[in-house]
């Protein structure tokens, strides 16, 4: 059974379209990161799925339920970006009183462990910083054993160290065979900890794969080398070359021809070509280009 499936659904706010005939399933036991550009209709997606928002046309089913009906049987689990803690209760108690809502929850010290939560069991919410108050939300998604774990830029307000520990922590949870859809800002969080990235724009899925296939997908690559004092014209006409970047001294190359390019920058120009690198497109590369064209 999916975990997820949206079936040419739409969602319209007056007369602006936040998602135009979104199509995708996702299979049960998968971490799937969710991206797209500002307005791309992310966010939307996510409060249809969670039944927090009605979807203007379309079907939308989470373990073959409706989304009230999986949320109400405790199988979807929620990070946000919204939302406040109850400032007065400690994080034990606001954890305690969570997992206590549903019919089979994860044990209190599992949670508080699996959310690097153990030190600050008797620290009240208000007292919380922003990386601490995103673990809580992440503690309180989890508390239900939630089959289907959702999960809304999670690592924002997260230093670099806590980041790390977070998605050491979702991996632990995903190791169960539950399905992980979250959606990021960070591409390397995304290419790091997913198995499956889709791509949306302007509402609809632009790309659909696993990081490598997307990667590959967009093409191209990136040759760099020490250029000093020497002169940059003419480097763009080289073969395969589609931009062309000289700062400090170096020149960064666009190719979607590898051998074609280094082969004219050897044989074709008079350049004397120093620390020469090549890598090949990024998710951030891929990312653009996708939505650029959509």
């Amino acid at each position: 059974m999916n975990a997820i499936a949206f079936t040419d659904v739409r969602k319209n706010y007056g007369d602006v379209l936040a998602v135009d005939g979104l199509n995708l399933t996702v299979e049960a036991g998968r971490t799937v990161a969710l991206l797209g550009p500002n307005g791309a209709g992310k966010s939307t997606s996510i409060n249809m799925l969670l039944g927090l928002v009605r979807p203007s046309g379309g079907r939308i089913e989470v373990f073959g339920h409706l989304p009230d009906e999986a949320v109400a049987r405790g199988e979807v689990g929620a990070m946000l970006q919204s939302g406040e803690l109850i400032p007065e209760l400690t994080v034990m108690e606001l954890v305690d009183f969570v997992r206590r809502l549903y019919p089979r929850p994860l044990d209190l010290d599992e949670i508080l462990k699996m959310a690097d939560l153990s030190d600050l069991v008797k620290r009240r919410a208000s007292k919380l910083s922003g990386g601490q108050t995103q673990r809580v939300r992440f503690a309180l998604a989890i508390a239900g054993a939630p089959r289907l774990l959702v999960l809304d830029e999670p690592t924002a307000a997260m230093d670099v160290e806590s980041r790390q520990r977070f998605w050491a922590s979702m991996r632990d949870y995903a190791a169960g065979g539950r399905t992980v859809l979250f959606a990021t800002h960070y591409l390397e969080e995304a290419d790091e900890n997913s198995d499956r990235v889709i791509v949306v724009a302007k509402g609809r899925v632009v790309a659909d794969g696993t990081a490598a296939q997307i990667k590959a997908g967009a093409g191209g690559y990136t040759v760099s080398f020490t250029l000093g004092g020497q002169p940059a014209a003419g480097l763009d006409a080289l073969p395969g070359v589609s931009a062309v970047e000289v700062s400090a001294g170096a020149a960064t190359l666009r190719t979607t021809d590898l051998d074609a390019t280094v082969t004219a920058l050897y044989r074709g120009t008079s350049l004397e070509i120093r620390d020469l690198k090549v890598t090949g497109a990024d998710l951030e590369d891929a990312f653009l280009a996708l939505t650029r064209e959509s």
